[in-house]
C-alpha cells in the first residue's frame, strides 16, 4: 500500500461561532437589504401604458427589451448595459483597492446566502459547541430530526432563490400563477431547479469550497491591493507574545525592569495613555515574562466562517467580513483593553523599524539577547541605527527628548515607533492616487451614461438601400432606387410617421403599401418599410452616378424628427 498522501485533503467542517458587534449588524443590515431586493423587486408594479408591461424590472427576451422602471433599453442599445457591466468592474476595483475585499465580505451572493443557511443552522442545532457536538455524535433520531429538519428550511429558501429569478424575466404574478398550476414553460422549471440545486448545494456544503476553489477573485485581488489598502489585520506588534496573563498596571511592569523602554513602548513619555490601540499594556506571565495583549482566546478562529487564523497574517481565503474584529474587540473589552487589536489595517500602518530588525515584539537592547529574552526583534548592530555614531554613542533626539549619552550596549534600544509615530487616518488611505483615478474613471461613464440617456431620441430610423439591384430604369426612363427604411416607435402609443427627402429637389419619394408618404408605427415598436426614390428621366441626378441625400422622419403629433444620409444610384454606373 502507497505511503503517499492524497492528492486531495477531505474538507473539514467549518462551524463559526455566535458574534455580536459592529461589522455582524452591518452585516444583517446588507443581508435583508439585499436579500429583500432579489425577492421583491419583480413584485413591484410600474405603469407604462397600454400594451406595455407593468413589471418595475423586466427583461423580456421575447420583445428583446429591458425595463428598469421608467428607463427602456432596446437592443440596439446595448451599450448601455455594456457601461453598466464596465462601471460594475470599475467599482469592483475601486472598493478593492480602497478597503480589500469588501464585496466578498458584505454583498457577494455566494456569502449573503451562506449567511442566511449559517442563520437557519444556529437557530435548529444551536451554536457552535452544540454544532460540533452534534457533527461527533452517532447517526441516532435527534441528530437525523435536526439535520432533516435544516435541510428542509434549506431546500425552501433554495426553491424560494430560483423561483425569484425566473420572475425578472416574466410577468410575476402570471408566471407565480402558472407554475402553480403546472402550466409555466418547461424551461422556467428547468431554471428554477439549477438554482436550486446550486443554492442548496454551494451554501450548505460547499461554503467557503466555492470562495476559495471556485471563485477567481481571490487570486486576483493582489493585483487590486497595495500597500495603502485598508484590509482586515491583526497588529501583532501590540499582541505578541501571546499568553494568557493579568493587565498590570504601569508600576508593576517597571518593577520588572527595562522601565524606560517599557515607557518607550507604551507611548507614556509621549504623553500617550495605556488605552492607545497601537501599543500593548503592561502585562506579565505569571512567570515575569513580559506579554502582548493577544490573550490567545481562539475567538477570532472560531467566529471565521473560512475558518483562517487572522493573526498569521493575510490570507488568500479571507474575504474580509470582518466578524475577527467583533469577536477580538469583544474580548478586549473584557480583559479592560482597548478596541482594535484586530482591526481594518494596511501595509503601511506598521510602526517603522531600523535596519535589522524585524516586527517591534518589544522594546529591548544589545543586553536581551545575552539575558536569554525570546523577543522576536534581534538588536541592530550600532552601524545599523541613525541614534548612534560610529563609535557606539548617541547622536540624535527622539521625540524631542535628549538621547542617553551612553553606548548603545548600556542603554535600552528605543524605535522611533515607540515615541513620536502615529497610523495613517483613513481618509489618506482611501483617497490615494489609485482609488481617485478609479473613481475619476467611474463617474466619466456615469455620467456619460446618463447623458446618452437623456438625449435619445423618442423616434429612430435606419435606411438600407437594396443592392440587387442597385437602381431600376422604368418605362418613362425614370431611375428608381429601392430603400429598406426601419421606423422605431418608442412611445407608449401609435405614431404617425412622415418620410421626406432633402438636398436632391428632383428626387420623390412613395411607400410600399401606404399611399401618399405617412405611415403608421405601432406603440413601442419597430416597422420595417420599403421606399422608393425616383428622378425623372431628364434630371441629373438620374445621370450622376452617385449623389447624396437625407431622408426625413417626422411625428406628425410631437414634430420630433430623425434623419439618416445615404446614396442615390443613377444611370452612369454602367
Amino acid at each position: 500500500m502507497s505511503d503517499n498522501p492524497p492528492l486531495f485533503a477531505a474538507r473539514e467542517p467549518i462551524f463559526p461561532r455566535r458574534v455580536n458587534g459592529f461589522f455582524r449588524r452591518l452585516k444583517w443590515y446588507i443581508m435583508a437589504i439585499t436579500l429583500g431586493i432579489y425577492y421583491l423587486v419583480p413584485w413591484i408594479r410600474w405603469d407604462r401604458g397600454p400594451n406595455l408591461p407593468d413589471q418595475a424590472v423586466l427583461v423580456d427576451l421575447g420583445s428583446r427589451r429591458f425595463y428598469f422602471f421608467w428607463i427602456e433599453i432596446w437592443p440596439h442599445e446595448f451599450y448601455f448595459v455594456a457601461g453598466l457591466l464596465i462601471m460594475a468592474g470599475l467599482g469592483l476595483f475601486l472598493f478593492t483597492s480602497a478597503l480589500g475585499r469588501v464585496w466578498c465580505g458584505y454583498t457577494c451572493p455566494q456569502t449573503v446566502w451562506t449567511d442566511l443557511f449559517l442563520l437557519v443552522e444556529r437557530w435548529i442545532e444551536g451554536d457552535r459547541n452544540a454544532r460540533l457536538r452534534l457533527w461527533k455524535a452517532p447517526w441516532n433520531f435527534t441528530k437525523w430530526r435536526l439535520r432533516i429538519t435544516k435541510w428542509v428550511v434549506w431546500l425552501l429558501i433554495a426553491i424560494a432563490t430560483g423561483g425569484a429569478w425566473v420572475f425578472y424575466f416574466a410577468d410575476a404574478p402570471t408566471l407565480a400563477a402558472q407554475l402553480f398550476t403546472l402550466n409555466a414553460p418547461a424551461v422556467a422549471y428547468i431554471t428554477i431547479g439549477i438554482l436550486t440545486a446550486t443554492t442548496f448545494i454551494f451554501g450548505g456544503f460547499m461554503r467557503e469550497q466555492v470562495c476559495i476553489y471556485m471563485c477567481p477573485w481571490p487570486r486576483i485581488q493582489g493585483a487590486m491591493m497595495d500597500e495603502g489598502t485598508l484590509t482586515v489585520g491583526y497588529r501583532d506588534w501590540r499582541g505578541e507574545p501571546r499568553g494568557k496573563g493579568g493587565a498590570k498596571r504601569k508600576a508593576v511592569a517597571e518593577e520588572a525592569g527595562s522601565g524606560g523602554a517599557q515607557q518607550a513602548r507604551y507611548g507614556l513619555a509621549a504623553g500617550k495613555t495605556d488605552a492607545d490601540k497601537d501599543h500593548a499594556a503592561p502585562r506579565l506571565s505569571r512567570s515575569g515574562e513580559e506579554l502582548g495583549d493577544c490573550i490567545d482566546c481562539m475567538a477570532c478562529v472560531n467566529v471565521c466562517p473560512m475558518g483562517i487564523d487572522i493573526r498569521e497574517g493575510q490570507q488568500m481565503e479571507c474575504i474580509t467580513c470582518a466578524l475577527c474584529i467583533d469577536a477580538c474587540d469583544e474580548v478586549m473589552a473584557k480583559i479592560g483593553r482597548p478596541r482594535g487589536l484586530i482591526d481594518y489595517l494596511a501595509l503601511d500602518d506598521r510602526p517603522p523599524v531600523l535596519p535589522g530588525e524585524h516586527a517591534p515584539v518589544r522594546p529591548m537592547g544589545t543586553e536581551a539577547e545575552d539575558d536569554g529574552a525570546e523577543t522576536g526583534v534581534p538588536a541592530p548592530t550600532a552601524a545599523a541605527r541613525s541614534d548612534v555614531t560610529s563609535d557606539g554613542t548617541a547622536s540624535q533626539q527622539v521625540a524631542g527628548a535628549a538621547a542617553p549619552a551612553a553606548h548603545a550596549a548600556d542603554a535600552p534600544f528605543v524605535t522611533p515607533h515607540s515615541r513620536d509615530w502615529q497610523p495613517k487616518p483613513v481618509w489618506k488611505h482611501v483617497l490615494r492616487t489609485r482609488t481617485l483615478i478609479y473613481t475619476a474613471l467611474w463617474g466619466l461613464i456615469g455620467v456619460g451614461l446618463i447623458f446618452a440617456l437623456f438625449i435619445r431620441a423618442d423616434i429612430e430610423l435606419t435606411v438600407a438601400p437594396v443592392r440587387n439591384p442597385t437602381f431600376v430604369t422604368l418605362s418613362d426612363g425614370s431611375i428608381r432606387n429601392t430603400y429598406d427604411i426601419r421606423l422605431r416607435n418608442k412611445h407608449g402609443e401609435a405614431r404617425e410617421f412622415q418620410l421626406s427627402l432633402t438636398d436632391a429637389p428632383g428626387l420623390s419619394v412613395s411607400l410600399e403599401g401606404a399611399p401618399g408618404d405617412t405611415v403608421e408605427v405601432a406603440a413601442d415598436s419597430t416597422m420595417l418599410q420599403r421606399v422608393y426614390v425616383v428622378a425623372g428621366p431628364d434630371d441629373p441626378l438620374a445621370r450622376q452616378e452617385r449623389s447624396e441625400f437625407r431622408i426625413w422622419a417626422q411625428d406628425t403629433a410631437s414634430g420630433e424628427r430623425a434623419y439618416r444620409d445615404t446614396i442615390f444610384n443613377g444611370r452612369e454606373n454602367f
